[in-house]
Parts: C-alpha cells; structure tokens; sequence
C-alpha cells in the first residue's frame, strides 16, 4: 500500500487549481518596492534609473520631482 498526500491525490483527479496554472514572469521591483510582472505598464526614469508602476507615476512626480497636478477652474 502506497501512502500518497491528499494534494496529489486531488491534483491527479482534478488538475492544478487555476490560479497555479499560469504565473506572471517576473520583471524587477519599482521605486515604492511593488512588484513588476510581466504585461504591467511601467515608466523608466532615465537620469535616476528608476522603474515606476504607470499607476504611480503622479505620485513619483510630486514627491520626487515636485510636479503639482491640478484641475484648470
């Protein structure tokens, strides 16, 4: 008798979960230490050497910068 985990077990019944499948390949760390993957928009800074996440480059700007965004009234 073979003595088998109940991972495996289910794995051989069903196949991996979903979410185990298919991972994102991983590309570097951004400024702020998030994590990039592969399909993520990133902005370089050339002069610093830096990788923003897209979605934080207002903040990058402000604090790094000193860029103000506004909306025109």
């Amino acid at each position: 008798m073979m003595i088998e985990h109940p991972m495996i077990t289910q794995i051989e019944r069903t196949g991996y979960p979903a979410d185990m499948v298919e991972q994102s390949e991983h590309f570097g760390i951004d400024y702020y230490g998030n994590e990039i993957v592969s399909g993520d928009d990133v902005v370089e800074d050339k002069e610093a050497g830096e990788l923003i996440l897209k979605d934080d480059l207002e903040r990058y700007l402000e604090e790094v910068y000193g860029f103000k965004f506004f909306t025109a009234e």
